[in-house]
């Protein structure tokens, strides 16, 4: 279900284990869809295109959170179905998500609902300032406002149209971290290395991997408590959870559960090349009830972000390809496009991975590419 580039990620590591794939999704020219063996193109609601799924499919998945969880659990009632439409219901719903952060025994950011004047009103203000986000369809910075005090909080939820939201703590954020998870049907839960993260604008722009500054007592924490998410919603296939790493009075470091992807990551996709399974990889193990074994990170690795904005760095409006004859001269480039027919800003395009002996190495090579391509270092 869906057929962006995660699809199609995921529709090559199936292809490369002698699978065929089938992937619905209504654009002609979606990035899964161009590769696969099937593609049914109708909305994730067409009843005749889910019969036709659930017919040449033996077991489906999802690479989107926003496909509507009914869809899902009409594949269900013929077809294995994972993750379930349950646990993707509460990855849609921040709120949701937060209560379920709670029943693991996972922190969060201090927060609150907003889906009325009444709430509005009712707003403690130890909350401000904060970060009001829509509760439903907010991704890469979307749907989602800063606020310093009420009446900043006031505006911004007229802004976002009334819609129901919440309102997170504003906290003193000293790292950002992910773990990718993944969990089969018998329980069995295996994660990669933490991911240190750095975002702009709301969207992922570096990972690196081992996470330069995070301790290692706080990095088994983190993938504790990913699992434990997991556990709790009785997931399978791949989870994603992303964390604040907040530091305290006297420097102490502890971590905050922000949210999770109900799929593979962004964050993940340095596993395709610097790991013995990639986050796909055990994807597909998941859905065909293999073994999972642990991953193993055989190269320090850098992950850079690829969006639109790359092939509009000239003085002239129509697009150009970025430099990738001079990145790929560099030792540990790793190139992945998606396929996309049009370069947008903010669009993503594809990611550059640098693999290395040492995380020094691959961090300096990452650093060169970004200079020959006008990003910012890290």
């Amino acid at each position: 279900m869906g057929g962006g580039q995660l699809g199609r990620m995921f529709v090559h590591a199936a292809q490369a284990m002698g699978y065929a794939t089938a992937v619905l999704d209504a654009d002609p020219m979606s990035p899964a869809g161009l590769v696969s063996h099937h593609h049914l193109q109708a909305a994730y609601t067409d009843t005749a295109a889910l019969a036709e799924l659930a017919r040449v499919a033996d077991a489906v998945t999802t690479e989107f959170e926003n496909v509507p969880a009914e869809a899902l659990r009409l594949l269900a009632a013929s077809r294995p179905v994972a993750p379930a439409a349950e646990a993707v219901a509460i990855c849609q719903d921040r709120a949701a998500e937060k209560a379920h952060f709670a029943r693991a025994g996972v922190p969060c950011a201090a927060h609150a609902v907003i889906d009325s004047e009444a709430a509005l009103a009712a707003v403690d203000g130890a909350l401000l300032p904060g970060i009001l986000k829509t509760a439903t369809l907010g991704y890469d910075g979307k749907g989602q406002a800063r606020v310093a005090d009420r009446a900043e909080l006031a505006a911004a939820w007229q802004k976002l149209g009334r819609a129901r939201c919440v309102l997170e703590q504003l906290l003193p954020l000293h790292r950002e971290l992910s773990v990718i998870v993944a969990r089969g049907a018998d329980g069995q839960a295996v994660s990669f290395p933490v991911q240190q993260n750095l975002h702009r604008d709301g969207i992922l722009a570096v990972t690196q991997v081992p996470a330069p500054d995070v301790p290692e007592a706080l990095a088994d924490e983190a993938a504790r408590c990913a699992k434990a998410i997991a556990e709790s919603m009785a997931y399978v296939g791949v989870l994603c959870v992303e964390f604040f790493v907040v530091q305290g009075a006297g420097g102490a470091l502890r971590l905050v559960a922000n949210e999770m992807a109900p799929r593979p990551h962004n964050s993940g996709h340095y596993t395709i090349d610097a790991c013995d399974l990639s986050q796909f990889d055990l994807q597909v193990r998941c859905m065909a009830g293999l073994p999972l074994v642990a991953p193993r990170l055989h190269s320090a690795a850098v992950m850079l972000n690829l969006l639109g904005d790359l092939w509009f760095t000239g003085a002239a409006d129509l697009p150009r390809t970025p430099p990738w004859g001079d990145v790929l001269a560099l030792p540990g480039a790793h190139l992945h496009l998606y396929g996309k027919a049009e370069a947008r800003p903010g669009r993503k395009m594809g990611h550059l991975s640098f693999t290395g002996a040492t995380a020094e190495d691959a961090r300096a090579m990452a650093l060169r590419a970004c200079t020959l391509l006008g990003l910012p270092g890290f």
